[in-house]
């Protein structure tokens, strides 16, 4: 089996509406689809979605950066995946949003090749996920409303986004907590938006509030600061925006920074690296959760796939679908309020209807 065609859609999906964090706000998913064609007629799908403020990557950078990949692989076997995946990182050592597409697309051939799931051709087995939903920053009083409509929705747990002052940031999770009451977890992320102080401040602030855990609460690079805040707050501590790939993952885990590692495809660089992740949290007895950026149901069924494969991943955060104003995958994930649903179809199982892959500005190499 040789790679025959490779062709790249430029997709921009609006959201429902605005979504602020700290460092960024955003009001259409800039994403990009890619469709990897076989010559024995298998074809795969992969997604990007580049944060420029996480990852370093635009759009037009990944669109960029596709043309060049794509004439790299066109010819050769897709089933050997690490053999391409050598060739992808050999070639292009940054830009990991895009090479996940090109490892999502690749994992999804070998799984049609194999008629099975993604999560059994991982070794998994099919179990039970549940994911949070997310608030963007906003003031207390709104937020505290849209907590109440996602409590309402069936969702058990809340992810909220902070990074701003401390005292407007406090006040956010007072207000929530007192809309829904103390049963319900909620897991803030400050996006890098605090200092080493504010930081401390707000988890001492928040400690009796029924926080799950705290998502990348100074700046990514700073692994002296995480270390020092997880030893003074007993708020656990996951690591994000400085979790690219398996190498942070190590460089974490041994300078013992934080309690959970967010594991995402579009920042690990794809399937593959994200299971080198997952094997170097296990082995320093750190679980995982599998994240998302703005992806639609394309790329957050690779992301559940990986989760119901490894039993390290203890959370999910795959509400991303949930965000967009317009829903072009079909198979794919499903809802069922909090529950994730996945599919059984071979490969991702799922799709990007051919009517919306139509509309959109693309190329073929």
């Amino acid at each position: 089996m040789k790679i025959s065609n490779i062709t790249v859609y430029k997709a921009d999906i609006p959201l429902r509406e605005s979504f602020r964090i700290a460092i960024m706000e955003i009001t259409n998913a800039q994403n990009l689809y890619l469709k990897i064609e076989t010559d024995e007629g298998l074809y795969g799908m992969g997604e990007a979605s580049p944060f420029w403020r996480i990852c370093g990557e635009t759009q037009a950078i990944s669109l960029a950066a596709a043309r060049d990949l794509a004439l790299l692989l066109k010819g050769k076997n897709p089933l050997a995946i690490e053999a391409r995946i050598a060739d992808i990182e050999g070639y292009l050592d940054n830009n990991p949003t895009i090479r996940s597409a090109f490892d999502m697309a690749l994992y999804d051939i070998l799984g049609k090749a194999a008629g099975l799931p993604l999560y059994a051709l991982l070794g998994g087995e099919k179990r039970e996920l549940v994911t949070d939903l997310t608030i963007g920053i906003n003031d207390p009083e709104y937020m505290a409303g849209r907590a109440k409509e996602i409590v309402a929705q069936g969702f058990k747990a809340i992810k909220v986004k902070l990074g701003t002052t401390a005292a407007d940031d406090i006040a956010r999770i007072t207000a929530i907590r007192k809309a829904i009451g103390d049963a319900v977890p909620i897991r803030i992320d400050a996006n890098q938006g605090w200092d080493f102080n504010t930081a401390l401040e707000v988890l001492n602030a928040l400690e009796p509030m029924g926080i799950q855990y705290c998502e990348q609460p100074v700046v990514n690079w700073n692994y002296i600061d995480m270390a020092h805040l997880r030893r003074r707050t007993s708020i656990p501590i996951m690591a994000d925006d400085g979790l690219k790939d398996h190498h942070d993952a190590f460089k974490l885990c041994s300078q013992d920074c934080c309690d959970y590692l967010n594991i995402k495809l579009s920042k690990a660089g794809g399937i593959r690296n994200s299971l080198n992740i997952c094997a170097v949290a296990e082995s320093s007895g750190k679980a995982c959760m599998v994240g998302c950026m703005l992806e639609s149901r394309l790329g957050l069924s690779a992301g559940a796939h990986l989760s119901s494969a490894r039993s390290i991943v203890k959370f999910c955060d795959l509400d991303s679908a949930l965000l967009l104003a317009e829903d072009p995958v079909t198979g794919g994930i499903s809802y069922d309020g909090e529950k994730v649903v996945l599919p059984d179809a071979p490969g991702l199982g799922a799709d990007v209807d051919p009517a919306f892959l139509s509309r959109l500005e693309s190329f073929t190499i």
